[in-house]
């Protein structure tokens, strides 16, 4: 059977758009582009270096080589190896973190908005837990060696729940995944989310919601 222009038209279109949704950065188009971070970027990233002023070093990232600063609150930390601390990453659709852990400690549940995560335990025994957009919890304490995926966009979150300290090495799929922690984003928010969708939202009275902002001044 013919195919009409229309119809080709279509497909086409269907063809583009499943390749897009299917992607989380764009792919590259050359080799390497190692991101200028003092132009202003683009939709695919930075604009490239001259190829010709590239050295090895910038296709290594030695920042998460000490562990992060886990004096806060939640006796934790974390490390982003992203385009804005490692230009080789640009157009490449990657990015690094590591996350560490006093005993207790805990990454409080986040998302990443444009990325999906694989966390590698290298250190210790964390509870790493997922949940879906139909309210179902995964959840389990995982040990060195075992890796987790995380879908792209999904709540999650990773507790220390060993006697010493505890390290994860985590990759995801864009050179920026973004992170939104959902307490900081609804108490912490500037301009403040109104007290009544807050209170309408986590059944809290005033009090009780200015306490909870006031860990996030």
């Amino acid at each position: 059977m013919a195919v009409s222009k229309s119809q080709a038209l279509g497909i086409a279109l269907l063809a583009i758009f499943v390749t897009v949704a299917v992607s989380s950065d764009p792919d590259p188009l050359q080799d390497f582009c190692i991101g200028d971070l003092t132009a202003v970027p683009g939709v695919n990233g930075f604009p490239c270096t001259n190829s010709s002023t590239v050295t090895v070093d910038d296709f290594i990232y030695s920042g998460i080589v000490n562990s992060s600063n886990t004096t806060n609150i939640n006796r934790s930390g974390a490390i982003f190896g992203t385009v804005l601390r490692f230009p080789g990453l640009n157009t490449l659709g990657l990015s690094i973190a590591r996350l560490d852990f006093l005993p207790e400690g805990i990454i409080p549940p986040h998302t990443h908005p444009r990325a999906s995560e694989m966390v590698y335990v290298e250190e210790g025994s964390v509870y790493a837990a997922i949940v879906t957009a139909d309210n179902r919890l995964f959840a389990r304490v995982m040990n060195r060696g075992e890796v987790m995926v995380i879908p792209r966009g999904l709540i999650h979150w990773q507790m220390n729940v060993g006697t010493g300290n505890a390290k994860i090495i985590a990759t995801l799929n864009s050179q920026l995944p973004g992170i939104q922690f959902i307490a900081r984003s609804m108490f912490g928010s500037r301009p403040e989310v109104p007290d009544e969708v807050l209170e309408k939202t986590f059944f809290l009275d005033e009090a009780a919601i200015n306490q909870v902002r006031s860990n996030f001044v």
